[in-house]
């Protein structure tokens, strides 16, 4: 049993045999008149890109009026009425100042998140960030509660529109990129707003892998292990991928970009790194005041942090003047690229960190690293340069536009979806294991982390009590051998069963995890033939905390842990053993030596004590005590067995006659 409660007639899983098998399942080619974009949904910016036989493009979707190498970014900005959409992208971050509570920015960084787990952020922000449906942080203007995924949706449905009047035809189906660390319920958030823009998502795809997709265009005859180094306005990424070269014999073979390892964090970005450049004026605007007047001041901050920041990656310093009109006070200050380096560099050690772990998981040295692409705006600060540099021990590749390459990225993928492209494959990963709970409280992996899906995997179960109607199904996520230090995704019961008993009924247990990366789990008794399926989309995600203490606490305590797997393992074998024995036993006691009885039932009594700690406390029990005394009952209960077997087979003769 677990340590949650359970109803008595619905039990845990018992582990009997499995195999897990890994599939890659070929997407159907679209209709090539319903043509396939890619969206870089960015925290700071969004794109639209195109990619036909004649290669990718950034479809230009954002201000006309904007210089010619802004024209194609949409700022991630919508303006609210009370009950509409006023204004989206350019329009609507132009007159932020003016409109501080009803203007939306940066909502990604609320997709699948709580409220609880953002109230430290909503702080320094000036609209209002609430609890919404199902504890999620959401949005209210003017009394009315917008989710980050609905306005996700209206930023999308203008790049929609936009998109569809440069092309001339109707834009209905899309890649959108995310973060690669974006869990299940932020990757479903994203397909949400898709869906509710009037887009058919088909595919979710890691932003690391779109940069490296677009980065593959034309390398066709080498192969190369890749690092991109993922840094955008709300998020960092970083994936180590192997380019695989096509056959050179074969003149249609395709390129395989193939995932080795990825990590990262859904809680660090450009926006971060603004606040480090001014933070003790975030923290004075923050002051207790006016709420209309406290949102101006952080309105107005939001933009001069930004500009500092840009300014300072080509100077060694600048002078910040800001007239506080009464709203704040007036600042006249120099800033200095030193003193920001100084301040930010937490945030840079925590990319660092997130590489080291990335490339550990790759099972590589930084020396097999070929090349190393940097993606993202916040990748033109040259600290972030330089730590990168020393690091790897060669300078990042910055050929290509750390803010295009995303969105041009994934107009490839749609257009390997859609049939235009044929001579790319993209093998993508999973960040964490998916397993599910079995008797005791042990956690039996499915999925293991970083592989590559579209996958599939099965394993056979069975139950632990006699005469069991209801088995419980608990999906987890983590690391650790025990469900008490993992991640619940979702509960679920298969009903109906034929009463058996214990650990004769087979369940066999899929787990689908598809290319978006979403979990289907589905469960079938082979013999009565009862279903239970679930598509495991949490109500909230990760934070960065919990991710770090995930990753940290698989390796420190893995020894222990697997110490307490094989106990829990051995007390759930050994319950089922005893009762066998015991009913046998007490079937054929009068036809076995006196002597034999008496071993047979001391060493029960001394597998009982096990299995009874083992429950209580399974750290406490020494497994191979555990597993000796179980070896022991199991060879003296041999002649029993024997006996049974010769009981049985009398009876059966007798009956015949």
């Amino acid at each position: 049993m677990s340590g949650h409660e359970q109803d008595e007639s619905s039990e845990e899983l018992s582990p009997v045999s499995g195999v897990g098998e890994s599939s890659v399942d070929g997407e159907a080619a679209g209709d090539p008149v319903d043509l396939i974009v890619g969206i870089d949904l960015g925290t700071t910016n969004s794109l639209v890109a195109f990619a036909d036989a004649g290669g990718s493009r950034i479809l230009g979707v954002g201000d006309p009026r904007a210089d010619n190498d802004q024209a194609d970014l949409v700022p991630s900005v919508v303006r609210y009425s009370s009950d509409s959409v006023e204004a989206v992208g350019a329009e609507a971050a132009a007159d932020l100042k003016s409109h501080p509570t009803r203007t939306v920015f940066s909502v990604k960084r609320f997709m699948g998140r709580s409220h609880a787990d953002r109230k430290a952020e909503a702080l320094v922000l000036p609209y209002s960030v609430v609890e919404g449906p199902r504890g999620l942080a959401s949005v209210e203007i003017d009394g009315r509660i917008r989710t980050p995924q609905q306005i996700s949706a209206d930023l999308l449905s203008h790049l929609r529109e936009q998109a569809s009047a440069v092309l001339g035809w109707a834009v209905r189906r899309a890649v959108i990129t995310v973060p690669a660390y974006f869990d299940d319920a932020q990757r479903q958030a994203t397909r949400d707003a898709g869906r509710l823009a009037g887009l058919e998502v088909v595919r979710i795809l890691n932003e690391p892998t779109a940069a490296a997709l677009a980065y593959g265009i034309g390398t066709r005859g080498t192969g190369e292990t890749i690092v991109v180094y993922d840094l955008g306005g709300g998020t960092f990424d970083v994936t180590v991928l192997e380019v695989i070269p096509p056959d050179p014999g074969d003149a249609d073979g395709e390129s395989i970009f193939r995932v080795l390892a990825t990590a990262g964090d859904s809680n660090l970005g450009g926006d971060d790194f603004d606040r480090a450049l001014i933070q003790d004026l975030i923290d004075e605007a923050v002051l207790d005041g006016d709420p209309a007047e406290r949102a101006r001041r952080l309105a107005i901050l939001r933009e001069v942090g930004a500009r500092a920041k840009e300014a300072l990656s080509d100077a060694d310093a600048t002078r910040l003047v800001l007239d506080g009109g009464g709203v704040l006070p007036d600042v006249d200050r120099m800033l200095t690229r030193s003193a920001f380096e100084e301040a930010a560099r937490p945030l840079v050690d925590r990319t660092i960190d997130a590489c080291r772990r990335a490339v550990r998981d790759a099972g590589l040295e930084t020396s097999k690293i070929d090349q190393v692409v940097m993606v993202g705006g916040s990748t033109r600060m040259p600290m972030i340069r330089e730590a990168v540099e020393k690091w790897f021990g060669r300078p990042g590749y910055v050929a290509l536009d750390p803010d295009r390459v995303i969105a041009m990225g994934a107009a490839v993928q749609g257009s390997i979806l859609s049939g235009v492209r044929q001579d790319a494959l993209l093998l993508d990963v999973i960040p964490l294991s998916l397993g599910l709970e079995t008797a005791g409280g042990a956690v039996a992996k499915l999925v293991s982390r970083n592989t590559m899906v579209p996958t599939k995997a099965v394993e056979m179960f069975s139950t632990s009590v006699d005469g069991q109607i209801n088995v419980a199904l608990h999906v987890v996520q983590g690391e650790r051998e025990m469900v008490a230090d993992c991640r619940s995704l979702a509960r679920f019961e298969l009903r109906g069963l034929p009463p058996m008993p214990a650990g004769i009924p087979q369940i066999e247990v899929t787990f689908n995890v598809d290319a978006n990366g979403v979990l289907g789990v589905d469960a079938v008794e082979r013999r009565s033939g009862r279903r239970a399926r679930v598509q495991v989309v949490p109500s909230n995600g990760l934070t960065r905390e919990e991710v770090a203490q995930i990753e940290a606490d698989s390796f420190t305590h893995a020894r222990d842990d697997m110490a307490v797997h094989r106990v829990v393992d051995l007390a759930v074998n050994a319950a089922l053993d005893v009762k066998w024995i015991r009913e046998a036993l007490d079937r054929v006691r009068g036809e076995l030596p006196s002597s034999i009885a008496e071993v047979v039932d001391s060493q029960l009594a001394v597998v009982e004590v096990f299995i009874q700690s083992a429950r209580k406390d399974p750290r406490s029990v020494d497994a191979d005590a555990f597993h000796a005394a179980k070896d022991s009952l199991d060879k003296s209960s041999m002649p029993v067995h024997e006996a049974s077997i010769t009981r049985s087979l009398r009876e059966r003769d007798s009956q015949n006659d």
